[in-house]
């Protein structure tokens, strides 16, 4: 049973920091590219941050560059995101997905999300 379960989302001041993380099960996590999404209300779904199967390489929207970070740790199946210098711009739900490498049957999966929300 494959599964993506966000946590770590809240409610947080203008200027903070939030962890989010991703715990994976179900399928060979060493071998997909994970990434987060967010989507706010009335908005599309747009790419946060993305991170390469082996932890070598990542990308930013040019919206939180040098203030979000994702990292993850292979031996925990586990993909994080972590947010400093939030802005109310940043409130969202935010979704895990993981994306299978080149080479390997395509495959895609989602979390359920999870909220956050910025403000004072």
């Amino acid at each position: 049973q494959v599964q993506l379960v966000e946590s770590g989302g809240g409610l947080v001041q203008p200027g903070g920091s939030l962890r989010l993380s991703c715990a994976a099960s179900g399928f060979p996590f060493g071998r997909y590219a994970m990434s987060w999404y967010r989507q706010a209300p009335g908005k599309e779904r747009e790419l946060v941050a993305a991170i390469t199967s082996a932890g070598g390489s990542s990308n930013y929207a040019d919206s939180v560059k040098g203030r979000f970070t994702i990292s993850r740790d292979n031996a925990k199946n586990t993909v994080y995101l972590q947010m400093n210098s939030l802005k109310p711009e940043d409130t969202a739900v935010y979704y895990c997905n993981a994306r299978a490498d080149y080479g390997i049957a395509p495959k895609n999966y989602w979390g359920q999300g999870t909220q956050v929300t910025v403000s004072s």
